[in-house]
């Protein structure tokens, strides 16, 4: 493990199960360091992976981070709310905005990668959210088919067929899907075959 890896897992392990140290590192999210933002975002980011709860009220700072120059920031901190929808979902609508900015960013694969599994686990939730988002979905679907975060997109598009989807959008999801279905071949077909699964 490098020095930077063990700094940060001695962060996440003092701030784990820590409202004080948890709110030092969201606080640095709007700091004027991009070294510091980022590895406090990193750190809140493996906070969230095991206790998502203690994120929840912070989840305006953490949207806020969104709008961070730096790639890292962003791409954690996105992964942070998607692990809070379970707990507050309707926080987590005003999130949209910087997803959706987020879905298209030019620069970082890993933005775009993690603003989709956001997009298709809120979506997820009920039938108007699924509807509501389904055509950012449909975009990320259709502009990044074939890159290198493509396959992990499909993940979390496969999630979100199995969540509550509106019929229109069951519907949409499985035109999307179609010709993969029947003409792509391994990890690819298998996936939209499941995908199609869910939703026909």
């Amino acid at each position: 493990m490098s020095e930077k890896e063990q700094d940060i897992q001695d962060l996440v392990a003092q701030a784990t199960g820590n409202p004080k140290a948890i709110a030092e590192l969201v606080d640095n999210l709007s700091g004027a360091s991009r070294r510091v933002r980022q590895r406090s975002a990193a750190c809140l980011a493996l906070v969230a992976k095991k206790e998502p709860e203690s994120m929840v009220q912070h989840c305006v700072a953490v949207i806020d981070a969104l709008n961070r120059p730096e790639a890292q920031t962003r791409w954690e901190c996105l992964d942070i709310l998607t692990r809070i929808i379970d707990f507050d979902s309707r926080a987590c609508d005003k999130a949209v905005i910087g997803a959706e900015l987020a879905l298209f960013d030019e620069e970082s694969g890993l933005v775009r990668l993690a603003a989709m599994r956001f997009l298709c686990r809120l979506a997820s939730t009920t039938e108007n959210r699924s509807e509501k988002l389904w055509p950012l979905i449909d975009e990320g679907i259709q502009c990044y088919h074939g890159d290198l975060e493509f396959q992990d997109m499909l993940i979390a598009v496969l999630g979100f067929s199995q969540g509550k989807l509106a019929a229109s959008t069951k519907w949409a999801l499985a035109e999307r899907m179609s010709f993969d279905a029947e003409n792509a071949k391994g990890t690819l077909g298998r996936y939209a075959k499941q995908i199609m699964g869910n939703v026909t």
